[in-house]
């Protein structure tokens, strides 16, 4: 028995070695010799080619359902010293080298290794920050209603997908190298969010994506309002934020709970939020006052403002009833879920 399992080990370790196309034929060649061998013996019943796949088959894998077997001596004699190790040998190999090749995937994917150049409209997280982007995770797949998006995180640390349920994964040495940043996908990516563990590094990741001459909305977070500004000099189309804490502590101290509503309007996990909605480029145009009566009649939403872009360029909160929104700008509004373009009435604006 430990003979048999030596055996069966040694040739299952060497068919691993072989390309798929070696083994596959090899794999053939037994299931072709083994049929002339039955046709030379007489078994008429096995040859035609479904009863003898069958035969082969639950041979091979062991099974042995018994409704199908050789009914001559030579026959049975094939069957059990050529058909049946030869064929479990093979199929074990196959399935051996089979699940090798999904464990190698996935260890590349855990590995960051992967290659995901082909994605298309999904959201490209760059930097790894232990405290903060499992938040960050956290929020965007609490948003239950947005648009189906994969997720990549991108990172120059050593580490393995920490998320490997949730999101796809990818690492470099440099996150600034374009080689890298085609592994991302980023060229037909939607979203890019930029959360490095420092500001230079964020600026010149940013600077290389920009490069790439995507057309995904690009976010990033600085802690200094001077290289806010650095950024924007050079790429305005990306939307930049910094640390707003001395902001909310001053509001709060003017206004208490200020903190609270603000972490409400930003949060997908409690109560309504805020959210955008493009206005299609077809709509003849309306008054923001009609506007925030129509969302407020048919779907239980407050229309905050107005914007010029995606990027909230000419940004205006709580603008006159008389004020026009047009075809191609941004509605902001707070709801208890996001709405879709396609589910609003436009033409009944």
């Amino acid at each position: 028995m430990s003979f048999l399992k030596s055996t069966l080990r040694f040739f299952h370790h060497q068919f691993l070695k072989l390309s798929w196309l070696a083994l596959l034929m090899v794999l053939l060649g037994h299931f072709i010799l083994s049929w002339a061998l039955m046709w030379l013996a007489g078994e008429s019943a096995l040859l035609p080619f479904d009863q003898w796949f069958y035969f082969y088959v639950t041979t091979s894998t062991t099974v042995g359902y018994g409704d199908l077997s050789p009914g001559s001596a030579p026959g049975r004699i094939l069957a059990a010293l050529f058909i049946l190790p030869g064929g479990v040998v093979l199929l074990a190999g196959t399935l051996g080298k089979l699940s090798s090749f999904f464990l190698r995937v996935w260890s590349r994917g855990m590995q960051g290794k992967g290659d995901y150049s082909g994605l298309e409209n999904h959201i490209v997280i760059c930097g790894w920050n232990r405290n903060h982007t499992p938040k960050m995770l956290q929020l965007i797949f609490g948003d239950k209603r947005r648009e189906n998006r994969k997720v990549l995180l991108c990172t120059s640390q050593e580490m393995e997908n920490p998320f490997p349920e949730q999101i796809l994964f990818v690492r470099g040495e440099s996150l600034t190298d374009q080689t890298f940043i085609q592994r991302t996908g980023i060229g037909n990516a939607a979203r890019v969010i930029v959360f490095r563990d420092s500001d230079d590094q964020t600026l010149a990741t940013c600077l290389s994506i920009a490069a790439t001459k995507t057309k995904a909305h690009i976010v990033a977070w600085f802690e200094s309002l001077q290289m806010v500004d650095l950024l924007q000099s050079h790429c305005p189309q990306i939307e930049c934020h910094s640390n707003l804490s001395m902001e909310l502590l001053v509001r709060s101290a003017q206004d208490p709970g200020s903190s609270r509503v603000q972490q409400q309007l930003l949060s997908t996990l409690t109560g309504p939020t805020q959210y955008s909605v493009c206005v299609p480029e077809d709509f003849a145009g309306t008054t923001f006052g009609r506007l925030l009566a129509f969302f407020k009649i048919h779907h239980e939403a407050i229309a905050l403002g107005v914007a010029g872009s995606a990027t909230g360029d000419n940004l205006r909160l709580n603008p006159p009833g008389n004020d026009r929104v047009e075809a191609g700008q941004v509605v902001y509004y707070l709801s208890a879920q996001r709405i879709h373009g396609n589910e609003i009435q436009w033409e009944q604006l």
